[in-house]
């Protein structure tokens, strides 16, 4: 149904020779879709597979982090999540969609990337601070606070040159920017300094405020 495994050592086919640029996106398979995600995600994915090397994301591993409760619902809704890509006309002879805890590597590429990035930085996360402002985090998990890095490494990964979001993940976008260019540092030129592509809508508000 999906295709996996072939991000790590994938080049760009024949077809797709005219596509200088890879761009990455995902999603957390949390909910049902509504128009609400067509609008925020799926739109721009179809614009998107017309004009670059795209990676889909589902990001399962990233989505526990708050519903550690509910992890058969997780599972259920990566389903629901690539049926409806799909209902849409998402062409997966042209991109490549993948679920995060398919891919060892991206828990691997977390850890190793934590050891470039201080708590300091991550407290100073402008998306983090947003999400734990008015919560009860007393106590937080390490998850919690560990979830920028694991954006850094789902953005590295595929060596993309692009990552297409709302306007609310840019801080995440200028921290895998500068840790890319401390790996390279460390290890030569390893990884692209992925751009933020913001999209038509960049920020969709929910029904609850």
């Amino acid at each position: 149904m999906y295709r996996v495994g072939a991000v790590i050592e994938r080049t760009t086919s024949s077809e797709k020779s005219m596509l200088e640029k890879r761009v990455l996106t995902g999603i957390w398979p949390t909910a049902a879709m509504h128009p609400g995600h067509y609008a925020g995600a799926s739109e721009s994915w179809l614009t998107l597979q017309d004009e670059y090397d795209c990676f889909f994301l589902i990001a399962d591993y990233q989505a526990s982090r708050d519903h550690l409760d509910d992890i058969d619902g997780i599972r259920w809704f990566v389903k629901e999540v690539i049926l409806a890509r799909l209902a849409v006309s998402l062409d997966l002879q042209r991109s490549t969609l993948v679920v995060q805890s398919d891919i060892p590597e991206h828990a691997q590429s977390t850890s190793f990337l934590s050891m470039f990035t201080t708590l300091v930085m991550l407290q100073c996360n402008p998306t983090l601070k947003a999400e734990t402002k008015g919560l009860d985090v007393g106590n937080p998990s390490m998850g919690l606070f560990n979830y920028p890095v694991s954006q850094i490494a789902v953005m590295l990964l595929p060596k993309d040159h692009l990552v297409s979001i709302g306007d609310d993940q840019l801080p995440h976008v200028d921290m895998t920017m500068e840790r890319a260019r401390r790996f390279n540092r460390s290890y030569g030129q390893v990884f692209p300094e992925p751009q933020a592509l913001v999209g038509r809508v960049p920020c969709l508000a929910g029904l609850d405020g």
